[in-house]
C-alpha cells in the first residue's frame, strides 16, 4: 500500500496558496484492508474512506469507464493492482494531476502540470473533448480555473469548452 497526497493541495502549494482540502489516492490496497487500518468507507460508487484523525479523504486508485450520461454514469475499476499512472489517466487538468510521494518527499508530475501552472497553461490530460463531454462538471472546474488565475486554455480545452455533446 502508498498513499500519495494529491490535485488541488499540491497545485495550490506550489502557486504559493494555503490549500483548503487534502486528497489523498491510495495505490495497491483494497477496501477490507482500507477498513482493517481503521478508515470509514464513505463512497458508495467507488470506494472513497475518511481517515478518522485527520477528517481527509482516501480513494483507492481507479480508473472509470463512461457508461451513462452526466457525471454519475461511470463504472470503476477499484482492484489493488490499478497503476498510479492509470490513476493519472482518469484526472482533469494537468496541473489537478500532480502526486506528492510521501515517503520520497518529491512531486510526481507525469503529464507536464508543474510547467502548466508557471506558463499558466490550461491544459487537460489526455483528449479534452472526450475529458468535457463525459463529465461537464470538468468545463465548470476548468473555467473556475481560468477565473481565479487569469490562465490560457490550450487549442484543445478551448474547442472542448465550446462544444455541446448534446448537439
Amino acid at each position: 500500500m502508498k498513499t500519495y497526497l494529491v490535485g488541488g493541495a499540491i497545485r495550490d502549494n506550489l502557486l504559493g496558496l494555503k490549500p483548503k482540502e487534502r486528497d489523498w489516492v491510495v495505490v495497491g490496497s483494497s477496501p477490507d484492508e482500507m477498513k482493517s487500518r481503521g478508515f470509514k468507507q464513505v463512497g458508495k460508487d467507488f470506494p472513497v474512506f475518511i481517515d478518522p484523525e485527520s477528517g481527509e479523504e482516501y480513494a483507492l486508485a481507479r480508473t472509470e469507464r463512461k457508461s451513462g450520461h452526466g457525471y454519475t454514469g461511470f463504472n470503476f475499476d477499484y482492484n489493488s493492482t490499478v497503476t498510479l499512472e492509470e490513476d493519472l489517466k482518469r484526472r482533469d487538468l494537468t496541473i489537478n494531476a500532480l502526486f506528492y510521494d510521501i515517503d520520497k518527499k518529491e512531486i510526481v508530475d507525469l503529464v507536464g502540470g508543474i510547467a502548466d501552472l508557471k506558463k499558466k497553461n490550461i491544459r487537460t490530460v489526455g483528449n479534452a473533448s472526450e475529458r468535457f463531454d463525459e463529465d461537464p462538471l470538468r468545463k465548470l472546474r476548468a473555467l473556475r480555473f481560468q477565473a481565479s488565475t487569469g490562465g490560457k486554455f490550450d487549442r484543445q480545452l478551448y474547442d472542448a469548452l465550446q462544444s455541446d455533446p448534446s448537439l
